[in-house]
């Protein structure tokens, strides 16, 4: 009887102790790529999240590295957690969406040897990595992106210059992406004339040059479409690795205007429609100037 009791005893600790470990639980914390880049400086003083840090998680993703929130405790002691899908879905492939954000997150926990895992069925993003680390200000600045269309034939931006650019960085598996398309191919035909080009750049390689065949002429994208965007060139135009992300670029081909995550219509327009006032007004101005400057040499006695 006394070894039944103990038994017993044994498999209502081990009953609780899983229950415990499977109740929700709620952390709050970044995200990041791993602990060797959370490591690199003392974030008591440096934000996790600068444009360097957004760079490099998508190569450790890449690299299969586990996405993880680092949950820091008041004292200063970080916890990593590993992210494992469950009722709240990947925004993606992967989590690198959502890489440099401070987030709420409540799933169940559990552990194995030194390593934790959380199990997310909801997550709340309380912060961006631009809230938190700011990008440095590319306005003003020229920029040039070099990628291979459709036929593997080298594009540059530069090569657009005189024209207003739209430049969206996206992905056939990119959700958010999937709803812009049909907004962009809008402003492309209302502006084309205007002097505007809309040009996709996307992160989908050459080898799946079928598949974003495919996605142009289901979603009817009437612009032409780079491949291989990297999370490189995004940061060149003041955007994160996530998806999407769109640059204004101006006739001088210096960018005008960022936009982080999807842009809408209303704002997408209302810089068009400033840039093109001002290139008609900068216009009349060289007209004006060049009509005085030939009535002064027709003024001229002989």
């Amino acid at each position: 009887m006394k070894h039944v009791l103990v038994i017993l005893c044994l498999f209502v600790l081990v009953i609780s102790s899983a229950t415990a470990q499977n109740a929700a639980t709620k952390l709050e914390g970044q995200i990041v790529c791993c602990e060797e880049c959370w490591n690199r400086a003392d974030r008591k003083t440096i934000p996790y999240g600068t444009q360097a840090d957004l760079v490099k998680s998508a190569e450790c993703i890449r690299n299969g590295d586990p996405t993880l929130i680092a949950v820091t405790s008041p004292a200063g002691a970080t916890t990593f957690y590993q992210l494992e899908e469950g009722k709240y879905k990947k925004p993606g492939k992967n989590w690198l969406e959502l890489v440099g954000s401070r987030v709420a997150i409540t799933g169940s926990t559990r552990s194995r040897k030194d390593k934790h895992f959380i199990r997310v069925d909801e997550l709340k993003v309380l912060a961006t990595p631009q809230q938190i680390a700011p990008p440095p200000n590319v306005i003003g600045v020229e920029a040039e992106l070099v990628l291979k269309d459709l036929f593997g034939v080298e594009q540059k931006l530069s090569a657009l210059r005189g024209r207003v650019v739209v430049l969206n960085f996206w992905a056939t598996w990119c959700g958010p992406c999937v709803k812009e398309m049909p907004d962009l191919a809008a402003i492309q035909n209302q502006y084309a004339a205007l002097g505007v080009q809309v040009v996709g750049a996307s992160a989908d390689s050459l080898a799946e040059q079928k598949e974003v065949r495919k996605f142009i002429t289901n979603l009817k994208i009437n612009f032409p479409v780079w491949l291989e965007a990297s999370t490189a060139d995004m940061a060149r135009f003041g955007l994160g690795p996530a998806l999407p992300g769109t640059a204004i670029i101006g006739r001088d081909g210096k960018i005008v205007a960022v936009f982080p995550g999807v842009i809408t219509v209303a704002e997408l327009k209302k810089r068009l429609d400033t840039l093109i006032a001002q290139s008609q007004r900068e216009a009349k101005d060289q007209i004006a100037l060049a009509k005085g400057k030939k009535q002064d040499v027709a003024s001229v006695p002989s």
